[in-house]
Parts: structure tokens; sequence; C-alpha cells
């Protein structure tokens, strides 16, 4: 009888596990909405928060180039789209998390644009005082948890900020975002299974800007559709445009909405392209100039928001001219602080290594 009864708990557990899986789905991405008047505010704020990254991203460009950034710099120009889209998708207290291509990310959460360049030029102005460099900056205030040099590795603490988020039961949840070239790396899988094991609030977005560190997707990856790769275990994908922040934003919203309505992860591929090499040292001879100057001239996310904006009037040549003044002007401010703020003391290496708690 005893047995009897520990037969039928198991069976129960196990009745009671089967339950929480998830059938894989691909969805269909939905349609990006027109621009109009009512959310031409919006529409007007992409186009800043757009424009502020990619001139933020050409002065660093410059400044490496002088020598006032050392060490590795990956530039997001091109990618603009994708953090923007999502960033306005979320909520405050979300927390979020990326690779090395960093420096989007920190300006989109609201980090501010002078602190993270006296981080690139190794000033004591710095979110991390001069010793976290282009690839490891922090701010627990907008709830950004890194920038991640090592390939792939973000992908398991974004899982396990998602897991913190469930047990404490507050309703965040956990934007993820890793790389193409990361795609194939052992610890996102697992960081994926834990996630649809536990039903975490997890947004995977993979930015598949298609050359990895040089090598494009088809020549490293069997699975191109890399919106695919959770469906073995449940994880519902969708493959998103990801040079239009319309699109973009449009995908977050329904994946935030599913995740936070409980649902376990989900998994966007945004389908997008960098302009420049993988770092500043890449001379990307792996594809053809022609290539980027085709995507520029036909997909720039950009130009491409502009265009909309023009067209159906919601602003004008002028205002959008004072727009990249404004930008242009908070890029300058930020490139005069880092290189006016003192570097770091020596025995800042001493600083922030340990923890009491």
């Amino acid at each position: 009888m005893a047995k009897a009864a520990k037969s039928k708990a198991v069976g129960s557990k196990t009745e009671a596990l089967k339950a929480t899986k998830l059938p894989a789905r691909r969805r269909k991405a939905p349609p990006p909405p027109a621009i109009t008047k009512d959310n031409a505010g919006e529409a007007l704020g992409f186009y800043r928060q757009m424009l502020l990254i990619r001139r933020f991203e050409e002065k660093a460009g410059q400044m490496y180039g002088m020598g006032l950034i050392g060490g590795f710099c990956h530039l997001y120009i091109g990618q603009e789209a994708v953090v923007t889209g999502m960033q306005s998708a979320i909520e405050e207290g979300d927390t979020q998390l990326t690779s090395y291509r960093d420096h989007g990310h920190m300006l989109a959460c609201g980090m501010d644009a002078k602190g993270v360049m006296a981080e690139l030029t190794g000033r004591i102005g710095g979110y991390s005082k001069g010793k976290g460099g282009s690839m490891h900056m922090f701010s627990r205030e907008k709830n950004f948890f890194g920038g991640h040099g090592i390939v792939g590795a973000q992908v398991p603490i974004g899982a396990g900020l998602g897991f913190a988020h469930k047990y404490k039961n507050n309703g965040r949840i956990s934007l993820t975002y890793f790389g193409d070239g990361s795609a194939n790396q052992g610890q996102v899988y697992e960081a994926f299974n834990m996630a649809a094991l536990w039903q975490l609030p997890v947004i995977f977005i993979v930015e598949n800007n298609q050359y990895a560190m040089g090598t494009a997707v088809g020549r490293a990856t069997a699975q191109t559709e890399l919106y695919r790769r959770g469906e073995s275990i449940g994880i519902p994908g969708v493959q998103v445009d990801g040079m239009d922040v319309l699109a973009v934003k449009a995908a977050g919203d329904e994946a935030v909405k599913h995740v936070r309505g409980g649902k376990g992860p989900i998994l966007l591929e945004m389908k997008t392209y960098r302009y420049r090499g993988h770092s500043m040292s890449d001379p990307a001879k792996y594809r053809t100039k022609e290539e980027v100057q085709r995507v520029r001239a036909e997909r720039d996310p950009i130009d491409h928001l502009r265009e909309s904006i023009l067209s159906v009037g919601v602003a004008d040549e002028a205002a959008l001219k004072a727009l990249d003044r404004e930008v242009k002007d908070i890029v300058t401010e930020a490139a005069e602080f880092a290189q006016n703020s003192p570097e770091p003391d020596p025995a800042e290496l001493y600083t922030d290594i340990l923890v009491e708690v």
C-alpha cells in the first residue's frame, strides 16, 4: 500500500512537471506600426536616441584613433535600432546586460554619456572609475549589469537575474543580449535549459549582425535561423527586422507581455548589421565594401526612420537638424569631460574587489 502511494505521488509529480512544459512555437513578428501624429513623440524620441548612440560611437572611434582610448573597443554603429526599441518596451526596475559591444546599451538605459566616455578613456569620472574600460561598465542605479568580455558568459548571468526576479516575485524581467557568435556556446544552451525548466522571466535577444568576430553565420552555424534555437526545450522564438526600430518595439512589446505574464522565456533574433569591424583593430576584409555601402543605403535604421518622419510630416528638416545639433553638443561635452577627468589613483587597484555583506 505504501509502495502504491509512493508510486502515485511520483506519478503526480511527473504529471506536474509535464504540465509546465510549453510547446515550442515559431512566432511571426508583429507588423511595425505606422508613424502618425499620435505616436510622433515616440518616433522622435527613437530618432534622437539612435542618433545619440551613432554620434557617440563615431566620436569614440575618433578618440581611439587619437590614442585616447586603449584596449579593445567594439562599436555599435548600425545596430542602434535593437537596443532603442527594446529599451522602450520595458519598465523601470527591469534588468539588462550584454556582451562587450555595450556602449549603445548604456546610453539607451540612461547612463550619462560623460561617465561612459570617461570610462572608455580610463578616467576616474567613468562608471567603473576608469578600471573597466570599454567592455566592463556597470550601473546599479540603471539596473545595467554590465558589458561582459567573455563570449556568451553574460547569458547565464542574465538567466540568474531572471531567477532572482522570480524568487523575489517582484514582477521584473531580465533582458539578456548576446551576439550570433555567442549562439554556439554551450553555456548559452545551459542557460536556455534552466530558464525554460524554471519558467524564468527572461527575454533572450540575439543581435545577429551576421559576422560574429569575422566569420559569416552560414560558415559557422548549422542552423542559421537563430530564433529556433530554443525549440527543443519549449522556448518560443521570433525573428525581427533589427534595422527597423518600430519593428523592434512591436516585437519587444509582445515579448514583454509574454514574459511578464508568467509564460517563461522567449528568444528574439534581431537581424541587424554592424558597419564597422568586430573591433577597432579589425579591417573587416571578410566582406566587401559594396556590401556595407548597400546596407547603409538601403537599410540604415536612422535614415529609414528619418524618411518616415519627414514623409508623414510629424517633423521637418529644421527640427531634425536641431536634434542632431543637440546630440552633437552632448557628445562633445562628454569627450571634453573625459579628457579633463583625472586618471584614477594607483590605490584604486585595491578598491571594489570585495563586498562586505
